[in-house]
């Protein structure tokens, strides 16, 4: 069976395994307290040209959005997101149950875009009756979001530049930023992110790593005891060093990059596959994820070769489905699902 169906279903990259098995038995303090924890977040600091940054390690997406996300907000305060993002629609209601609600706006490819945006603050400010309403007190964003779509660098500065004026921070989740990064489609960099982000994440789960994702407050504006707030929460490993030492590794000699470009290069021979055999795409992404609308019958018959992921219902006969590649897929998986395409077309 070949497997399509996301970008963690693999293990973990050999260079981080290798570190993993080579450190194993080296006494080392917890909670992140160890020098691989420290020798990564400089490394971070560097990469994002940031040396005030604060850095922390946490064991996953979902515990970084809630985490984070109820940390900068105040009580009666909610976070404003597209309506398909993560948050919005594949956490359960995470946020929520943090107390805090999810504040949507209309997407267009997954995206939000400032003139929007503006336009729910300003109707908000203007509305007599706020008080009796959960106030916006940030900004989230995915990049790349939840489609693979990616924002530019004017579109995230302009995002930016309206939170700043609102004094609301802008938080962006960062899963599978590595695939972002290395997209040729992109002119956004890891410091365009710190300049023009309150708060973000760098992603290791679908990256590479086995698990964890790095936190940055990028000028060195955490929460107050944001450490104690992550354990309140069960986001802290008592094991820090598994999350130093592979985001440690992804950080040297531009691993975390080589990564992402190995993704990026697979999707573009998984795009050139689904052209070549005819498929049609709903949307087709800069990044690694891939969006393709399928006859429900011709679904279920590739279903029984193949991994993919149900995305949403396009009517009674059609269903979107997403394929997905990563830092794993190898070449001779695109031209075994190629052959298979071919004969279901």
């Amino acid at each position: 069976m070949l497997s399509f169906v996301n970008d963690y279903s693999q293990g973990a990259h050999e260079q981080i395994l290798r570190r993993l098995a080579e450190t194993n038995l080296e006494p080392l303090p917890g909670y992140g307290a160890d020098r691989y924890c420290q020798s990564a977040k400089e490394k971070i600091r560097l990469a994002c040209k940031s040396p005030a940054a604060d850095v922390f390690f946490l064991t996953g997406g979902t515990q970084a959005n809630a985490v984070v996300i109820a940390a900068l907000l105040d009580a009666f305060e909610g976070v404003i997101a597209a309506d398909t993002g993560h948050i919005s629609v594949h956490e359960a209601g995470a946020i929520e149950r943090t107390g805090h609600k999810v504040l949507t706006l209309p997407h267009h490819e997954g995206k939000i875009c400032a003139a929007g945006l503006e336009t729910f603050l300003c109707r908000f400010w203007k509305d007599g009756n706020r008080e009796h309403m959960v106030f916006p007190g940030m900004v989230y964003l995915s990049h790349p979001t939840e489609y693979g779509t990616l924002y530019s660098k004017e579109e995230l500065e302009a995002i930016s530049t309206v939170c700043r004026a609102y004094q609301i921070p802008l938080y962006l989740d960062g899963a599978r930023l590595g695939y972002g990064l290395a997209s040729p489609q992109t002119d956004v960099t890891l410091p365009d992110i710190a300049a023009y982000c309150d708060a973000f994440y760098i992603g290791g789960t679908k990256v590479g790593a086995l698990c964890g994702e790095a936190v940055v407050f990028p000028r060195g504006n955490a929460p107050k005891h944001f450490v104690t707030i992550v354990k309140q929460q069960g986001a802290l490993l008592a094991k820090g060093r598994l999350l130093g030492i592979q985001f440690d590794t992804l950080f040297t000699d531009r691993l975390y990059w080589r990564i992402g470009e190995q993704g990026i290069e697979m999707a573009r021979k998984l795009v050139k596959a689904l052209e070549d055999t005819g498929y049609p795409f709903y949307l087709k992404s800069p990044t690694n994820q891939q969006f393709v609308i399928l006859e429900n019958r011709q679904m279920e018959r590739l279903a029984r070769q193949v991994s993919f992921s149900f995305w949403e219902t396009l009517d009674e006969n059609h269903t979107v489905v997403r394929f997905a590649t990563s830092w794993a897929t190898r070449p001779e998986e695109i031209e075994a699902l190629r052959e298979i395409l071919a004969k279901e077309a």
